[in-house]
């Protein structure tokens, strides 16, 4: 058995019989704890070297598990060293046989390339088996984003008078203001909110602190929510300097920002499919249809490629087309003869 670093893979002449080079049968808990132990590298290097959130880590652990569930089944000689591109392109038409959409079959082989990158990176591997392997092709599909007329009838029924009305219209108008992600806004501190500088201090992917300009209406009712109903509610151990509470005192869930967001969508009788991430779309087609720099932008959505952040020049382009086709008299000409 070789030893590299912290893990111990199984040489191929422990698999093949040196007197005749005849394939011997691998015991099957030795293969497993091979996976086992570069899995285990794998997340420690996730969550400890590129500092990645908890639910990210879990993520890649369950694409690398489908790559490990795919061996154990019709593989079962398979190690992480001895993976092939053939054994790869067998796998990918195993779960394009499992009726998984092209969109989670990119997902799982983004996942398990990085696994095979992180075993280049500790010499364990001469070469990643997947550096060739296509990804399934993607249509891309743009992002529903509410107008400013439907932002601000959404922001304007929000009940007051109720006990959380403040939390809820000081929450969204941050939400909609900064276009932070809905993890970013429930881990946002009391402490990040710089009133007079108009700023807020929140930490992003890979645990990435960045700075983003608030503008002064949030801001305000940001204040009117901790000088009223956040003053005054009991706040549990652990969750003082958090911004945006619960009934309970804890700090918010993902969940309960989605429910403030659907319940405010039924009322204002919006039928379009949002969600707490549409605020973040909309604050950035808006701030593009307004001639913002997409630096810019990409620097107050934390991307980390300017890639991710131009599709939303195409939202752009996309809605500059049906102004053309609905507005511009000579489409509006064609378009009556050919009907």
């Amino acid at each position: 058995m070789q030893r590299h670093g912290d893990f111990h893979f199984i040489s191929v002449d422990e698999i093949v019989d040196p007197g005749n080079r005849s394939l011997i049968s691998p015991a099957s808990s030795q293969i497993r704890m091979n996976w086992q132990i570069a899995t285990r590298g794998y997340m420690n290097y996730l969550r400890l070297e590129r500092s990645l959130a908890a639910n990210s880590v879990e993520a890649y652990q369950h694409d690398v598990d489908k790559l490990i569930q795919y061996v154990e089944a019709f593989s079962p000689a398979l190690y992480p060293k001895t993976v092939q591109p053939k054994d790869i392109r067998n796998f990918l038409a195993w779960i394009t046989e499992l009726g998984l959409s092209a969109t989670s079959q990119a997902r799982i082989i983004s996942g398990i390339r990085g696994f095979y990158e992180y075993l280049f990176l500790e010499k364990e591997i001469i070469e990643n088996p997947l550096e060739f392997i296509e990804m399934p092709h993607i249509g891309r599909t743009l992002p529903d984003v509410l107008s400013v007329e439907e932002i601000d009838k959404m922001f304007s029924i929000i009940d007051l008078s109720a006990k959380q009305g403040h939390r809820n219209r000081a929450l969204l108008e941050t939400l909609y203001s900064c276009g932070v992600r809905v993890s970013e806004l429930i881990e946002m501190k009391i402490s990040g909110v710089y009133f007079d500088e108009g700023f807020v201090r929140v930490i992003g992917k890979g645990n990435k602190e960045r700075l983003i300009p608030v503008g002064k209406v949030a801001l305000k009712w940001v204040n009117h929510y901790l000088e009223g109903f956040r003053n005054h509610q009991p706040v549990k151990a652990g969750f003082s300097d958090h911004l945006f509470l619960s009934r309970s005192g804890h700090k918010l869930t993902r969940m309960a920002v989605f429910n403030i967001v659907k319940a405010l969508l039924v009322d204002a009788g919006i039928k379009k499919k949002v969600s707490p991430h549409t605020f973040r779309h909309s604050f950035a087609t808006h701030l593009v249809e307004a001639g913002a720099d997409l630096r810019a932008v990409q620097e107050m959505l934390g991307h980390s490629s300017i890639t991710t952040t131009e599709i939303y020049t195409h939202l752009n382009r996309h809605r500059l087309k049906e102004e053309i086709l609905n507005f511009h008299p000579r489409y509006k000409k064609s378009a009556k003869q050919s009907s």
